[in-house]
């Protein structure tokens, strides 16, 4: 069970709260549920820096009544003009991380954070298992696939689709070459958001890891789960001749091995049902109540409920001092 996070900023109000932490908020809920430290957890946050004109001199944002306090940053002129209300600026600049291994002999987790254009960030998280090889591809080539088709494709939902089918494809044709039948065991959970313009998000993803936006401090789950719980997922498993048996844990798996319904790579599963095809999630941000979106693995979402992880980021003054405090848990 992994446990890592990429969080960013969205907002055009102060993304991480003044308020001190309490010490039960310190010392987290997820402690006492698990006793332990989070290994493996990584945090990246991109803080939005907020209005200018275009003209290059800073401009305040109280007079639209967003917050108390003048924060001066720029905009993004001609998506502003666009859609009539002010855009800020995502920025990469300002990023904060830290890891934990834990009991683990290796993190086969992998996270990336990237400005594909003027226009499109791309922030991905994927959770490997079986080992880290699905993984790292998708960490080497799934930018790449988003890139080629952003220069085809105007509809982010159909990009990040066809890009999810390409790199299973891919993988597949990599691990034939290799001619090892463990490799067809080896798997990835996927959650990519692609953020345009600074408003329109756009989240795709396979498996069970999350995407929560805080909005008005409330979590606002974009992805499900991929589970055989989910009657439809089950249903899909069934009717490809697959079957779902449940552990001495009464957690649900594909075959009685795979905890997950959708992913790239497990290619022994794919004529049982498995599928890397992703669920995808179009929102369109607001700057005056969204504050962060946050992609999460299954380890923390099993000990820390949505809402709990948008409240620990919410009480810590910045990407680096909330990343710290998650992972010493």
């Amino acid at each position: 069970m992994s446990l890592s996070a990429i969080t960013f900023s969205v907002l055009l109000r102060r993304s991480f709260s003044s308020v001190s932490r309490s010490a039960g908020v310190s010392s987290g809920r997820c402690v006492c549920a698990c006793g332990s430290a989070l290994p493996g957890v990584r945090w990246y946050a991109a803080a939005a820096h907020l209005g200018a004109n275009g003209s290059g001199q800073p401009a305040t944002w109280d007079s639209f009544g967003i917050w108390d306090n003048r924060i001066e940053a720029p905009i993004l002129l001609p998506p502003s003009i666009s859609y009539g209300k002010p855009i800020p600026r995502i920025s990469l600049d300002h990023v904060g991380s830290a890891s934990q291994i834990g009991r683990r002999h290796y993190n086969e987790d992998r996270l990336r954070v990237a400005e594909l254009m003027p226009s499109t960030l791309y922030f991905a998280l994927f959770d490997g298992h079986g080992g880290s090889h699905a993984a790292d591809f998708c960490y080497k080539h799934m930018e790449r696939y988003i890139r080629k088709g952003l220069e085809k494709e105007w509809d982010l939902e159909q990009v990040l689709t066809k890009a999810f089918l390409q790199v299973d494809a891919a993988l597949a044709s990599e691990f034939q070459m290799y001619g090892n039948a463990s490799l067809m065991t080896v798997g990835t959970t996927a959650t990519v958001a692609l953020l345009r313009d600074g408003i329109e998000l756009v989240v795709g993803s396979v498996g069970d890891s999350r995407a929560i936006l805080c909005r008005k401090g409330e979590a606002y789950t974009l992805t499900s789960d991929h589970t055989p719980e989910r009657k439809d997922e089950k249903q899909r498993i069934r009717n490809s001749g697959g079957f779902v048996t449940w552990n001495s844990l009464g957690q649900a798996n594909v075959n009685s091995r795979l905890a997950m319904t959708r992913s790239i790579g497990d290619f022994d599963l794919k004529q049982s049902g498995v599928i890397a095809e992703p669920e995808t999630t179009r929102v369109t941000l607001q700057h005056s109540n969204d504050s962060f979106l946050a992609l999460t693995t299954d380890g923390i979402n099993f000990i820390m409920s949505n809402q709990e992880i948008c409240d620990v980021i919410n009480q810590c003054h910045d990407p680096a001092e909330a990343a710290q405090i998650i992972a010493e848990q």
